[in-house]
C-alpha cells in the first residue's frame, strides 16, 4: 500500500525529522523530479518511500530490532522493516547516474525512493531507488548500448554552455552599468563574474538573471556592496546574527546604491 498522507502516532518509532502529530506528504519531504532532475510539470504518482532511520525502534509487525542506519517504511503510521514491507527483494541503485535511474525506473513494476534526513539542510534527501534486479540489468544494457552517443551529447552541451558564459557575464555587467551608472566599470565586471559563476547557485545563474531582470541585477549589486563596502562580514563574525548584521549595514548600502544610480562612473 502506498503512503500518500499520514499522521504520526504518539507511540511510533520514527526516523528523525518526522514530528509526532505532524502531517507530511511525499511531495513535502522528497521533491518529485523528472528524469532530467528538474521539477516535473505535472504531479507524479505517489511514491513509496523508504527511510534510512536515525533512531532505534522495532518493526511493528515482526518485532525486529531497528537500529540507526536501518531502512524502514511507514505504513499506517507504523515502521516496518523491508521484509515485512515486501520490499526486501529489491536492489538498491544509488543516485548519480540519471540515465540509469530513469531507465531502471521505467522497467520496474515496483520501486521505492530511498531518503535520508540531512541535519545540515534540515530536509530529506534522495539517496537512490529500490528496484528489481532485472530492471537494473536491463537499464545497464541500454545505457551501455548508447553510451558513446550520450557522451557525445554531453560534450556538445558542454561546448555550447562554455560559449554562452562570456556573453552572459558581459550582458550582466552591461545591465549593471545601465542601472547603476555610478558603479565603477571594474566593480561591475567583478559583480557580474561573481554572480554568473557556474554551479554557484547565485542570482546570476537564475532564470530572472538570464532575462536581465532589474531585481536580479539589484540583488547582485547589493550583495557586492554588503561584502565589499561595509563591515557586514565583521559584524556577522562578531554576532553570528545575519538579520542584525544586515540591519546595521542597510543605511550604508542604501547610500551607495543611491550614489551609483545618480552619478556617472569616474
Amino acid at each position: 500500500m502506498e503512503i500518500h498522507r499520514c499522521q504520526v502516532a504518539a507511540g511510533a518509532d520514527l526516523p528523525e525529522g518526522i514530528g509526532r502529530g505532524n502531517f507530511w506528504r511525499v511531495a513535502d519531504i522528497v521533491p518529485l523530479t523528472s528524469a532530467a532532475g528538474t521539477a516535473a510539470a505535472t504531479p507524479a504518482p505517489t511514491e513509496i518511500v523508504v527511510f534510512i532511520t536515525h533512531q532505534q525502534g522495532k518493526c511493528a509487525e515482526c518485532g525486529l530490532d531497528l537500529f540507526k542506519g536501518n531502512w524502514i517504511r511507514l505504513v499506517r503510521e507504523k515502521p516496518l522493516c523491508l521484509e515485512c514491507a515486501d520490499l526486501a527483494h529489491l536492489e538498491f541503485l544509488p543516485r548519480g547516474d540519471v540515465a540509469l535511474t530513469r531507465r531502471a525506473t521505467k522497467h520496474a513494476a515496483l520501486r521505492a525512493v530511498v531518503v535520508q534526513w540531512s541535519r545540515a539542510r534540515q530536509h530529506y534527501e534522495r539517496q537512490g531507488i529500490l528496484v528489481p534486479a532485472a530492471a537494473i540489468q536491463r537499464a545497464e544494457e541500454e545505457c551501455l548500448a548508447d553510451a558513446d552517443r550520450r557522451a557525445r551529447q554531453r560534450e556538445r552541451a558542454a561546448v555550447a554552455r562554455a560559449a554562452q558564459e562570456p556573453g552572459r557575464v558581459a550582458a550582466f555587467a552591461a545591465a549593471i552599468g545601465a542601472a547603476y551608472p555610478g558603479c565603477p566599470a571594474a566593480e561591475a565586471a567583478r559583480i557580474a563574474e561573481r554572480a554568473c559563476e557556474k554551479y554557484s547557485g547565485r542570482v546570476g545563474r537564475s532564470a530572472a538573471a538570464r532575462e536581465l531582470d532589474p531585481e536580479a541585477v539589484r540583488l547582485a549589486v547589493v550583495a557586492h556592496i554588503r561584502h565589499t563596502h561595509t563591515n557586514y562580514d565583521a559584524l556577522l563574525m562578531r554576532h553570528d546574527d545575519r538579520a542584525l548584521a544586515r540591519q546595521q549595514v542597510q543605511p550604508e548600502i542604501a547610500r551607495i546604491l543611491a550614489r551609483w544610480q545618480l552619478a556617472q562612473a569616474g
